[in-house]
């Protein structure tokens, strides 16, 4: 009898156990599946009053929170790029102030208005369900790539009372819509009662370029429109030489900015061709002059940055490029690209006395350390403007094309 109950209890013990190992199975499967479906997006998106010229802001609190990207996305693993890739690059560091104008991939939508009509207030636009950030692509089938191509459509079609035909890009989306034209009673000019740019220019900072293939970094964040905060899609665009005249200092709580001017038909220095999490990134046409590194620098990985002394190259006056003493009080080694690495701070009394820090427009002045560029200066921190976030220079350089990326990367904001 005793062993009889001996054998029972045996089997409810392994019947128990396998239950429980079931169990722990599909719970792990479960939590498994959560995780690589997990997804966060924001979108931050704001119209703006009637406005006609459009300026890019100056670059951040990216050297700017403002403009800074609000979207997320899950995370993959990835190869890291091997010390071998990186110890045969060299690059000239830069420092120079760039002047920046973007032209948009097709036209973009930054608000609505109303049109004063005979039949009341009205905006075609906003009934048609175009929204702020949208991008019209084509008009009848007709690709447009300026806000005149518009205009001619819309006066034509609201003489013969037609509708338009247009074809809207909204995020990976593209879709359709029409709308008719009214007249405005005051102006007598017929509108569709939306506001639209075609182009974008401020200030930025060169980073490095490669004497061999003549591409180049610069900025080390990604433009964002001013009012839709979405990043800018580009068709095409242009940096030239750019003079500092004058910093206006940061406080706490108000970032400091660069004044500088330049003129895009006459300073061409090169193409934009790409528009990044990391950057802007084109191809050189003039070779540009840096007194204080005319030879090409080797380049760190992430893990190989230290807390510490470094340097940045900057501007703030004129076209003259100097070295100032910062700190590295952090950095982190990653993985996988991701746009803010480090946390630098101004230490060098010069700059502080001239600027109060980092400023609107240092975006993507050179961090070097122990003769290497390590990365790029790209926001300050709005309460303490000595201090800001930097990018690692392994993400910029394979923007640029310089380095290959592996496959299956991510970007993470």
């Amino acid at each position: 009898m005793i062993r009889l109950k001996n054998k029972k209890m045996r089997n409810v013990k392994i019947s128990l156990n396998s239950i429980l190992f079931i169990l722990l199975f599909a719970f792990s499967i479960l939590h498994y599946e959560t995780g690589q479906i997990s997804f966060a997006y924001q979108s931050d998106i704001s119209a703006f009053q009637n406005q006609s010229k459009i300026e890019l802001p100056a670059n951040d609190t990216n050297i700017d929170e403002v403009n800074a990207i609000t979207t997320q996305s899950t995370v993959l693993p990835m190869k890291k790029v091997s010390n071998t890739n990186l110890s045969e690059i060299r690059v000239i560091p830069g420092g120079q102030s760039i002047g920046v104008k973007l032209s948009t991939l097709g036209v973009l939508v930054v608000g609505h208005h109303l049109v004063n009509s005979d039949e009341g207030m009205s905006s075609p636009g906003e009934e048609a369900k175009i929204n702020v950030g949208d991008v019209i692509v084509k008009i009848n089938g007709d690709p447009i790539s300026d806000m005149n191509d518009i205009k001619s459509y819309v006066e034509k079609a609201g003489q013969d009372h037609n509708k338009i035909d247009l074809t809207i890009k909204r995020g990976e989306k593209t879709m359709n819509t029409s709308l008719e034209p009214v007249l405005d009673e005051k102006e007598k000019e017929y509108k569709i009662g939306l506001y639209i740019r075609d182009s974008a220019a401020g200030i930025g900072t060169m980073t490095f370029y490669d004497p061999k293939s003549k591409k180049y970094g610069a900025l080390g964040h990604v433009i964002s429109d001013m009012d839709t905060k979405n990043p800018i899609e580009i068709n095409n665009g242009t940096i030239v030489n750019s003079s500092v005249t004058s910093i206006e200092k940061g406080n706490n709580g108000v970032p400091g900015e660069k004044q500088a001017t330049f003129s895009i038909e006459q300073d061409k220095i090169g193409t934009i061709t790409k528009n990044t999490p990391y950057g802007i990134f084109g191809i050189l046409e003039e070779k540009l002059k840096n007194h204080k590194y005319d030879k090409p620098l080797p380049v760190s990985l992430s893990h190989e940055v230290k807390e510490g002394p470094a340097k940045i190259l900057t501007v703030v006056e004129d076209e003259k490029i100097e070295e100032f003493d910062v700190e590295i009080v952090s950095s982190v080694p990653q993985k996988f690209p991701a746009t803010k690495g480090m946390v630098i701070q101004i230490t060098d009394p010069k700059l502080l006395q001239s600027t109060g820090g980092i400023v609107q427009g240092m975006s993507g002045s050179p961090i070097i350390q122990n003769d290497k560029i390590v990365g790029a200066v790209t926001h300050v921190f709005v309460n303490d403007p000595t201090s800001g976030y930097g990018v690692h220079i392994e993400w910029m350089l394979q923007d640029a094309g310089i380095i290959q990326k592996k496959n299956n990367e991510k970007d993470a904001a």
